[in-house]
């Protein structure tokens, strides 16, 4: 299967987690990475270090765009569900059910919301992690002062 860059479903919430688990699995991996990747002292004439932390960086810049990407989709899509549980229930006040379903439906958007949150943690984690190990090797240019 071509990778045609990440599906993530809105609909189901859990879904929606486990493929952000999945997506965020080179932040879980990054110390390991980093530690395999870029040479102590003694063994610094046999890799690039300097490479190997450029690739990293990139490798970790399209992950933090696609799932920065991902959630806001899915924020927007359910944001749309929300407007549209809205007019159910405004055209029915007494509908029990377009109650429910509005309630649902904008706990489900608070809780995508609060996966900004938590991405802006993961990232801070890996950059922090990814300073540590490559300053010395390699020095991401950045736009506007902005990283990652």
């Amino acid at each position: 299967m071509a990778d045609a860059g990440p599906y993530i479903p809105c609909e189901d919430f859990l879904q929606f987690q486990e493929h952000l688990k999945s997506m965020r699995s080179i932040d879980d991996k990054i110390i390991y990475a980093l530690n395999t990747s870029v040479p102590t002292k003694s063994f610094k004439g046999q890799i690039n270090a300097t490479d190997t932390c450029k690739r990293l960086y990139e490798d970790m810049s399209k992950s933090y765009s696609e799932r920065d990407n991902a959630i806001r989709k899915c924020i927007s899509e359910v944001s749309g569900h929300v407007r549209t549980c809205k007019a159910a229930r405004d055209k029915d006040p007494d509908d029990l059910q377009a109650i429910k379903n509005l309630r649902n439906t904008q706990a489900k958007l608070r809780l995508m919301q609060s996966e900004l949150n938590i991405e802006e943690v993961v990232k801070e984690r890996s950059i922090k992690v990814f300073h540590e190990k490559c300053r010395n090797h390699f020095i991401p240019k950045t736009s506007a002062g902005a990283e990652l």
